[in-house]
């Protein structure tokens, strides 16, 4: 079982969120891709921090969809030359080169994502520090 905040869960469950179980599993590919993540709230959403560095928010408002936001914290730096990976793995969509988002409107979109889902996590954590 990933390493899930209990906050976290509490915070969920006290939404009454109609993609409650689309947020859930996302939230175990994202934990169970790099066992150094850590889980929080920040923005009204699930984050993801390695090393005290926010990597990865999930937006879950509106609650039409979940988003995953690929970032490299809050605060504004200086923007790298080119995006941070090359390979946008079909599922990001580039709001900079050091930022993006891949957007579930489902639990067969989150599933049929799930393998290359991981994979961004993982590169994003290597390629954002």
């Amino acid at each position: 079982m990933a390493n899930t905040n209990i906050e976290v869960t509490q915070f969920l469950n006290s939404l009454n969120h109609p993609f409650r179980n689309e947020i859930e599993q996302l939230r175990l590919i994202i934990l169970g891709a790099n066992n150094k993540l850590t889980e929080n709230i920040k923005w009204n959403g699930p984050n993801y921090s390695i090393s005290g560095e926010d990597r990865i928010t999930m937006r879950i408002q509106p609650p039409k969809q979940v988003q995953i936001i690929f970032h490299r914290g809050a605060k504004v730096k200086e923007q790298p030359q080119n995006r941070l990976l090359i390979n946008d793995f079909g599922i990001l969509i580039w709001k900079e080169n050091d930022r993006a988002i891949a957007t579930f409107k489902s639990m067969e979109e989150i599933n049929n994502s799930k393998l290359v889902l991981a994979k961004v996590v993982e590169a994003w954590i290597i390629a954002a520090n």
